[in-house]
């Protein structure tokens, strides 16, 4: 909190005349929008300052890089651990062979649905927003998504680790839960990291909380020029000192 405070605080003219992006580890829990007010969570975020935030969009056109532990047998409402648990099915026929063949079908270029618990919206407000009001949302039409790489790196049943690279819109909780029913069983997302986006990285790039000073933050700052990106429909997530997140 000292760290965030320092930048939004005695730095603040200081900030405010910065213009570029910077990567952030943050720890799971709260919501990007709390990110925004305390910067938390255990996934790799992008952070635009100043026309900065203009990139994001662009930032969200590249590749992604995840690990995801995932959990045969069970599968939830949100379709990570975060949800109330829907089904529960046997997994003990599951092979690691089994999901090494059943992933091959889900490289390339596929068509995913997306979670209903999602930032995508109907009407204006997120899915996942409606939902927790209890209004009855239907789900979305499955969308074209790439998959570059996909591999099994650990198989302990009921838990499984998955290497995913993957273009924009690609929701790792939807291959989960995809690949469980391909397998006769269910399956949830248990934890999930993201390592790469864009060509950000989590090892190289992201400022751990310890981290979040300005000193730090200009150091890591990937710069951009005025006028260089014009203004996007994503501005609305604009906050104090012009600072964005992307998930």
């Amino acid at each position: 909190d000292s760290g965030l405070s320092l930048v939004q605080t005695s730095s603040l003219s200081q900030l405010q005349a910065l213009n570029g992006l910077f990567a952030i580890y943050k720890k799971q829990g709260p919501t990007s929008a709390d990110v925004l007010n305390v910067l938390k969570e255990a996934l790799l975020k992008v952070v635009g300052v100043g026309n900065g935030t203009k990139m994001l969009s662009t930032m969200l056109t590249g590749s992604k890089k995840y690990v995801a532990v995932g959990e045969f047998g069970k599968a939830t409402d949100t379709l990570d651990a975060t949800g109330s648990v829907t089904l529960e099915k046997g997994f003990e026929h599951i092979t690691r062979l089994d999901v090494e063949e059943k992933l091959k079908a889900f490289t390339g270029d596929i068509m995913q649905v997306p979670p209903l618990y999602s930032a995508l919206k109907k009407d204006g407000q997120r899915l996942s927003v409606l939902l927790k009001k209890g209004h009855k949302v239907d789900a979305k039409p499955a969308r074209p998504v790439t998959v570059y790489n996909l591999t099994l790196q650990e198989f302990q049943p009921p838990l499984f680790t998955l290497d995913i690279e993957c273009g924009g819109g690609f929701y790792v909780r939807s291959l989960v839960d995809d690949l469980g029913k391909a397998l006769s069983s269910c399956a949830h997302v248990k934890e999930l990291t993201r390592t790469k986006q864009g060509p950000f990285t989590l090892e190289e790039h992201a400022l751990h909380e310890e981290q979040w000073t300005l000193e730090h933050v200009l150091r890591s700052l990937k710069t951009c020029s005025e006028g260089e990106h014009k203004t996007g429909e994503n501005d609305h997530f604009k906050s104090h000192l012009s600072l964005k997140v992307r998930l």
